[in-house]
């Protein structure tokens, strides 16, 4: 079997290059002639741990490959994943505009039957575009050919996508037909295997699970953020609230670590969307529209901190930063609170000193030379005025608190993930401020 993944982003390009893994031939499509270029050459342009390995011995194994075009691949490939992006328009709704034209490049040059997936995060009710999309190109081109239209949510996390991939949760498939559902079924056989669930639903109902889950999770993080503010204010500590609710079976105890605000390409942007998508059937997800505005106020949780602190004297003050990307193990800086927290910082007056191991890079892509960019930790913070934890990274977990206290000019720190102890914080003369206690 054959497969074409138009888009070389995180979703398609982790998608193709771990259904090579598994034998299938796969070929990448991507409009950008650089990105492309950087693949075939076996450099992954996305930080992913583990990716740009099994990319290239992919590669050399002859199952994965890349281009520019689909039309010079659709005659030869049974299944055509869409992978591209949705990013939202102003109102909050996805962009569907890439998605349409991946159907209408299908429908315009494919010679025999092709299945359709899409991989992408849409909103309920794109199949039936995407159909109609495709339907369109084929009746101006006066041929009947036969396709079916399938839905195949990714649930892939950030710095854990190849795991995620290969030993899923679950695997939905949205299906209206028994021969699209063979074809889904036989490309996922390896990954059924050790018993990984495969869920087979109508289109909309798979549309829906993506958008769902990650509304839901979203809703524990901005709910436990909620309640650790509260903590704050009435003497509890957050952490032991986590750890008492989390054992209950009902509940679990994963996303609810309170923090500083979730980011990223897919909580902000799906939260949104299902939120758009409930105004235009007339539904109003109150739930929802409060777990966004809480999360936005979260991000500029560690600034009301440091203002406080420094009863709102903040002007020429060095703060030193530590993480940049919205989450570990990825360069990602998309609704990443560390640029909501550096446009407030600068705008007070305070220069800002800051060290990330990934993402360093992405962050002068985005705001230029604003900041300071160190080498490492230690140039971070000495002689700061302030320390500010923004991303979780393993290499942040332990810090050395007597050089901390020895060479930052204030020794105080405002976690932003509740990474270190109070006790051991204030042993050693440093003022330690955390979320929810």
């Amino acid at each position: 079997m054959r497969i074409a993944i138009v888009g070389t982003g995180y979703v398609g390009l982790v998608t193709g290059t771990c259904l090579s893994d598994v034998g299938l031939d796969v070929t990448c499509i991507d409009i950008n002639e650089q990105k492309i270029n950087l693949l075939k050459n076996g450099i992954c342009p996305i930080y992913e741990p583990g990716l740009e390995d099994m990319l290239q011995n992919n590669m050399r194994a002859e199952r994965l490959h890349f281009g520019t075009s689909l039309e010079e691949v659709i005659g030869q490939v049974d299944v055509v994943f869409s992978a591209v992006g949705t990013p939202p328009d102003e109102d909050g709704s996805a962009d569907l505009s890439y998605v349409l034209e991946v159907a209408r490049t299908v429908g315009r040059t494919m010679s025999q039957y092709v299945l359709l997936v899409t991989k992408s995060t849409v909103p309920v009710g794109t199949a039936r575009k995407v159909r109609a999309a495709v339907q369109e190109e084929l009746d101006k081109r006066g041929v009947s050919i036969e396709f079916d239209v399938a839905s195949n949510p990714e649930f892939l996390k950030e710095g854990d996508a190849i795991s995620d991939f290969m030993k899923p949760d679950r695997i939905v498939v949205g299906v209206d037909s028994t021969r699209a559902h063979n074809i889904m079924e036989r490309i996922y056989k390896p990954f059924v295997l050790n018993g990984h669930p495969l869920i087979f639903t109508d289109i909309c109902s798979a549309e829906m699970i993506k958008y769902t889950a990650n509304a839901m999770l979203a809703t524990r993080i901005s709910f436990m953020n909620d309640i650790a503010n509260l903590c704050e204010q009435v003497g509890a500590d957050v952490n032991m609230v986590r750890r008492g609710i989390g054992t209950d079976s009902r509940i679990g105890s994963k996303f609810l670590y309170a923090g500083i605000g979730y980011g990223g390409s897919c909580f902000p942007k799906d939260v949104k969307a299902l939120i758009h998508t409930g105004e235009e059937n007339g539904c109003s997800l109150e739930i929802l529209k409060s777990v966004e505005a809480v999360n936005e106020q979260q991000k500029s949780l560690l600034f009301r901190k440091i203002e406080k602190y420094y009863n709102g004297n903040l002007a020429g003050k060095t703060i030193a930063m530590l993480g940049l990307s919205f989450k570990p193990n990825t360069d990602d800086m998309r609704e990443a609170p560390s640029l909501v927290l550096i446009d407030k910082l600068l705008e007070a007056g305070c220069t800002v000193r800051a060290y990330d191991p990934v993402a360093m890079d992405e962050c002068r892509r985005r705001i230029g030379d604003k900041i300071t960019y160190c080498r490492n930790v230690n140039e971070t913070f000495a002689g700061a005025d302030a320390l500010m934890l923004v991303t979780e990274w393993s290499e942040f977990r332990i810090l050395d608190f007597d050089k901390v206290k020895k060479e930052m000019k204030k020794a105080v720190i405002f976690d932003g993930r509740n990474i270190y102890n109070r006790e051991e914080a204030n042993a050693h003369g440093i003022d330690y401020f955390p979320i929810g206690s």
